[in-house]
């Protein structure tokens, strides 16, 4: 499975010159959410970085929103190198005076948590875009298009799909659900296939394989170098007394063969751009035309793959 994918960098000037709005409201309210420390939210930095405030109030809302919140981890990631200095400075004296297992543990855990919050001080005020910015994992958000009537939309939605009626546990229940493989979409997935179909756009994805008797991670990217505009499915939960939760899954179909090769036994769905209008109006065509689509649109790249770093 695709347990991870890279989001195109620069997504926000992407659909605005393909013509395609932003629901703007849409994304306030996960910024709103995120800003005030809803642990479920995860976003990219790229998706994060994207807001200008030039570009209107409700964009301007969402800078402040990204502001407050930037500033609320930069004072955390401080109190956490105060505290791990400070166990770290208690750890060496102790270790001056006799050597101990406790005391040796504990420095090393304060090293490391120190190096990491560096890190992440480092990437919260960190200006130059990096590779590694759109990544996305399960449970992270990223932006995906739908179409309303002839209108295409880009909204903000969790990878990994919590069908509309189900209950929250079904994300523990069902982990996986982040990718939908098409021989279950008429039955598994038979709620939103045909119903709320829509398109992901990614550079790359990524997978845990076996190489040389060790677990690796690769990242594979089509040898054209663009981006891929993937096949999802989506769906907008809603409970009394909770926020809508949007979220998708990427439709998974058997790996060519040099993504097989390598290990990989899922592969994601790109659409050429006929195909993507076929995908995004799944009211215009049945299921057996929508799922033809998925084979007679499909892109069709040679994926090569390296170690992630």
């Amino acid at each position: 499975m695709c347990y991870s994918a890279r989001v195109i960098a620069a997504w926000k000037e992407f659909v605005r010159n393909s013509g395609i709005a932003i629901d703007i409201h849409e994304f306030y309210r996960v910024f709103f959410a995120w800003a005030k420390g809803d642990q479920s939210i995860r976003l990219p930095k790229s998706i994060v970085d994207a807001f200008d405030r030039s570009e209107g109030d409700e964009s301007a809302a969402i800078v402040d929103l990204v502001e407050k919140r930037k500033a609320t981890d930069g004072r955390e990631l401080q109190e956490e190198l105060f505290a791990q200095r400070k166990r770290l400075a208690d750890a060496e004296r102790s270790l001056k005076t006799k050597t101990t297992k406790a005391a040796t543990e504990s420095a090393r855990i304060a090293k490391n948590r120190i190096a990491a919050a560096k890190r992440r001080l480092d990437d919260l005020n960190r200006k130059k875009p990096d590779d590694g910015d759109g990544r996305i994992f399960p449970c992270w958000y990223a932006p995906v298009i739908v179409a309303e009537g002839d209108r295409r939309i880009v909204r903000p939605m969790r990878y990994q799909c919590r069908p509309a009626g189900k209950p929250a546990f079904y994300d523990t229940k069902y982990p996986g659900t982040y990718n939908a493989r098409r021989d279950s979409l008429p039955g598994f997935w038979k709620d939103q296939f045909g119903k709320t179909d829509g398109i992901a756009i990614i550079t790359a994805f990524y997978k845990h394989v076996e190489m040389e008797g060790k677990k690796t991670i690769l990242r594979f990217t089509p040898d054209d170098g663009l981006p891929m505009f993937i096949a999802c499915l989506w769906s907008r939960w809603t409970a009394p007394g909770e926020s809508d939760l949007l979220s998708f899954a990427a439709v998974t179909d058997d790996p060519p063969p040099e993504v097989a090769a390598a290990g990989h036994d899922r592969c994601i769905i790109p659409l050429t751009p006929d195909g993507v209008e076929v995908w995004l109006h799944p009211e215009r065509h049945d299921r057996k035309a929508l799922d033809a689509a998925l084979d007679e649109h499909r892109v069709r790249p040679f994926y090569e793959h390296r170690r992630a770093a």
